[in-house]
Order: structure tokens, then C-alpha cells, then sequence
């Protein structure tokens, strides 16, 4: 016990000694004590020393700080001891050559995003149509015989548990094959081990945002459906970053609104629909990049900026088990949770269309113009006479776009009376009604009233299951003030659109 007593207290005397190196004034950060650090020295050797304040270098000075530190690291372990024959490369390194290259890694991602476009839009829409024809049908039908059965059919309360209670839960039904598509396929990058590698792809550009490559997936799904694209935040491991992309993700143009854009560019732009549309969708990009900029100027802690470290797995072959399993808690979650706030805010929507305020009709048979409905889009028109767009229709059309951007198109052909077409590129007397109420109300600016209305539809609020996932990830506060500053934003996008088209067309 004396002879290790003795050998500890030598080598507490002689720190550099239990580093198992001599002092190496050639170390990053060698401070004159010869202990590597770069404040005053707190160990034994020197005693304790008053410390200095941390700084916040900027992101390329950490980087290059920390490459001479594994620079130095290397040196000395090449001069202790042989080198090291290289590992021969694995299949998951020949792999990242290709997904991780400066040049091809890019487009690689962009045709993994484009795919989970197609995903949300193209091959879970069957799905989303038979969901919807089971409602309306078969499960409308027994609803109704049910209520006949115990005396309450053909009246306002059937009005109300079809139209409204019913409706909202085919609303929930219809998301549900979209939404299980995208968990599974947000599941499958995750446990193939490619999603770590889109966010390293994508950082540079994210960057300009304040935030990393993990939020671009979010981001691209939006461009598809805003509200995957929010279920996708989940899986960004910073707070921060899940409130910048949460409140971002509703500035991407969804594929619901496309059926506007189709309907406006070709009825009043039909040589140039193609190009008025990619310019829609040019627009939510710089909206997406402004707003980005701006919200992380406000939002997070004052600091450094951190470099993105992740540990990139092996790739592997997808757990099917895995799988499925991740995919029915995510939508889970989602039914029990945003449905329910979806089911009632869809039997609102209904007791405003019921409910007559002149006309003298009865509760569940009011016209449009006669209902709760009619009237408040009356109201509110005034607001947008500097838009170009102050026609009752133009703005019930946009009340409804609140539940869904999808029923924009079909809110039009209820109020003018037409019926609504399978195609809204193919309209006939919908795009002729539509562009005459338009000229009318923008002094015969029409073509400018449409486009102002077209900036209206992409800025301001997304559709009702949007808002109630974006309330269930950030809180009922925070969502009130994005819904302001959409609408706030919206209206002045759409004013000034209108009033510079004005001068054009």
C-alpha cells in the first residue's frame, strides 16, 4: 500500500505523465502549463486559474478548429506505433460514394422526394376516392335507415349526423390511406438508413434557413399534402427545428390547391396555364425561404451554430415488422387525436350552412344565400374589394377552403349553380361564369383578380386537418398567430398582386 500510494502521488505531481505524453507545444490550444486547453489551466499542475467567458465562433472556425485538433490526434498516433492498414471499404461505403457525392447525391434526393410526391398524390388517391364513396354511400345509407327506424329520419337531426358528424369522420377515413403511405415510407428511409444521409445532402441549403438537412424532408412532402409533411416533423430530434418547419410546412403548395390553379390559370390565362402554375409553385418556394430566414432570426436561443453530426447506420434491408409497427402508432396517433378536432369542426361547418338567417327556411333546407354561411361570406367580401376578388362566391369558396383546399373548385360550381366537373381544366360553363363574376368585381381586371385570388389560396390558412395536427405539435397559442400571420400575409400578397396586375392586364 505504501509503494501505491507513493507511485500516485508521483503521478499526480507530474500531470503530463498521466496524460501518458509529454507536453507538445505544437498542440491546438497548448497553454504554457502544458496542459491542452485553451482557458486558464484548472488542474493540479497550476492550480486553479480564473475562468474565461465562452465564445461563439462561427460555424467554419469550429470546423476548422476541430480538423487541426484531429489533425494533431492523427500525428501522435502515427508516431506511436505502425500504421494501420486501410479497412477494406464496405458495402455501406460504396454506397455513400454515390448517395453522398457533392454532384450526384443532390439529384438522388430530389428523385427520393419526387417519389414520396407521387407517393402522396397519385397512388394513395384511389384509395382516398373509395374511402369517401364508402361514406357517402354505403355507410350514408345505413346511417339514414337507422335514423328512419327510430323516427328521426328526414329531418334537421339527420341533416345534422349526415352531413356533419358523418362527413367529418369520411373526412378522417379518406386521410387515412394517405397518411399511412407516408408513415410507412417515412419508416422505410428511416430503417433502410438512407433519411440520415438526405439530411446530410441537404444541409448546405437548409443552412440558409437556420435549419439543418433533416428538415427538408418535411418540407418536400408539403409540395404533396401539408399534412404528412407535419407528421413528418416528428422525426426532427431539435424543438426548435420542429416549430421553424411546423410553422413553414403551410406555405408549401400542396397538391389541393393545384385544382385551383388548374381552374383560374385555364380560364383566364389559357395560353400560359402551364406557366402561371409553375409560377404558383415558384412562389411557395421564395415564401418558404423568406419565412424561414425570417422565423429563425426570432425564434432560438442566441449561440453558436452547430455543426450537423450524425451517426450514419449501415444500411440495411427494412424490418417488415418494424415497419408496420411504426407506421399504426403514427397513425394511431393521428386518428384519436387530430380526428377529433377534424369530426367537430366539420359539424360547425354544417349548422352554418343549416341554419337560415332570411328566407324563413327551415333548419337543413337553406339555400347558399339564405344560410349563416351565405351571409357571413357576404359580410367579410368588402375586405377583399382591394384584391379584386369582393364577390360573395369568390369568398365562400374560400370559407370552404378552410376545411379543404379541395373543395374550393367545388364551392364555385355550387354557387353558380353548375354542376362541378370531373376535370377542372375542362369547366365549360363554370370557367365562363367564373371569369365574367371576376371581371365584374375587378372593374375588368379579371386576369389580375385571378391571380391575386391564386397568391390568396397559396398563402392563407391550409385545410382544417392541417390546422389540427399543427395545433396538436405546437400548441393552441402558437397556432392562432401563424393562422394571423397567414391570413395577414395572404391579404397583402393577394393586394399587391392585384394592384401591380391591374397595370398589366
Amino acid at each position: 500500500l505504501a509503494a501505491l500510494a507513493a507511485a500516485v502521488t508521483a503521478a499526480l505531481r507530474a500531470p503530463a505523465h498521466v496524460r501518458g505524453l509529454e507536453p507538445d507545444p505544437a498542440a491546438p490550444g497548448f497553454a504554457p502549463c502544458g496542459c491542452p486547453t485553451e482557458t486558464a489551466c484548472t488542474h493540479l499542475c497550476a492550480g486553479p486559474g480564473p475562468a474565461e467567458p465562452p465564445t461563439h465562433l462561427p460555424l467554419d472556425s469550429q470546423l476548422a478548429r476541430s480538423q487541426r485538433l484531429f489533425d494533431w490526434v492523427q500525428g501522435v498516433l502515427d508516431r506511436a506505433g505502425p500504421a494501420q492498414p486501410e479497412p477494406r471499404p464496405t458495402v455501406s461505403d460504396r454506397i455513400d460514394r454515390v448517395l453522398l457525392h457533392p454532384v450526384a447525391g443532390v439529384p438522388i434526393l430530389l428523385v427520393v422526394a419526387w417519389t414520396l410526391f407521387q407517393l402522396a398524390t397519385a397512388v394513395a388517391a384511389p384509395l382516398m376516392d373509395w374511402a369517401e364513396r364508402l361514406v357517402s354511400g354505403p355507410l350514408t345509407a345505413a346511417t339514414g335507415g337507422l335514423l328512419d327506424a327510430v323516427g328521426a329520419g328526414g329531418g334537421w337531426l339527420e341533416g345534422l349526423v349526415v352531413g356533419g358528424v358523418l362527413a367529418g369522420v369520411g373526412t378522417v377515413l379518406s386521410f387515412v390511406p394517405l397518411m399511412g403511405l407516408m408513415f410507412l415510407a417515412i419508416a422505410l428511409l428511416e430503417d433502410s438508413g438512407y433519411l440520415a444521409r438526405a439530411a446530410f445532402v441537404a444541409d448546405r441549403a437548409m443552412r440558409h434557413l437556420g435549419l439543418d438537412g433533416r428538415a427538408v424532408l418535411p418540407l418536400v412532402v408539403g409540395f404533396g399534402c401539408n399534412l404528412p409533411a407535419l407528421a413528418a416533423t416528428r422525426t426532427l430530434p431539435d424543438a426548435r427545428q420542429r416549430l421553424i418547419t411546423t410553422l413553414l410546412v403551410p406555405y408549401t403548395s400542396c397538391a389541393a390547391r393545384l385544382t385551383v390553379y388548374i381552374l383560374l390559370a385555364g380560364a383566364f390565362f389559357p395560353d400560359h396555364a402551364g406557366t402561371v402554375i409553375f409560377a404558383m409553385y415558384l412562389l411557395s418556394v421564395l415564401l418558404v425561404a423568406v419565412a424561414g430566414r425570417l422565423l429563425s432570426r426570432f425564434i432560438g436561443a442566441e449561440g453558436a451554430e452547430h455543426p450537423l453530426v450524425l451517426v450514419l447506420p449501415a444500411y440495411q434491408r427494412p424490418r417488415l415488422g418494424a415497419l408496420l409497427t411504426d407506421t399504426w402508432r403514427r397513425l394511431r396517433s393521428f386518428v384519436t387525436k387530430a380526428g377529433k378536432v377534424i369530426v367537430a369542426a366539420l359539424t360547425v361547418v354544417w349548422v352554418l350552412l343549416a341554419v337560415p338567417v332570411t328566407g324563413g327556411h327551415p333548419i337543413g333546407e337553406v339555400p347558399v344565400t339564405d344560410s349563416l354561411y351565405g351571409a357571413t361570406a357576404e359580410a367579410i367580401t368588402p375586405v377583399f374589394a382591394p384584391a379584386g376578388f369582393d364577390d360573395w362566391r369568390a369568398t365562400a369558396a374560400l370559407m370552404t377552403g378552410f376545411v379543404a383546399k379541395e373543395v374550393v373548385v367545388g364551392s364555385f360550381a355550387q354557387t353558380f349553380a353548375v354542376t362541378e366537373p370531373d376535370d377542372p381544366a375542362d369547366a365549360g360553363p363554370l370557367t365562363t361564369r367564373l371569369r365574367a363574376a371576376l371581371e365584374t368585381s375587378s372593374d375588368g381586371h379579371g386576369a389580375a383578380a385571378a391571380l391575386a385570388f391564386m397568391v390568396f389560396v397559396l398563402a392563407y390558412t391550409p385545410c382544417l386537418a392541417t390546422l389540427a395536427e399543427q395545433r396538436r405539435l405546437i400548441g393552441r397559442r402558437r397556432t392562432a398567430a401563424a393562422i394571423a400571420v397567414q391570413l395577414t400575409l395572404a391579404w397583402c400578397a393577394a393586394v399587391a398582386t392585384f394592384q401591380i396586375g391591374q397595370l398589366l392586364w
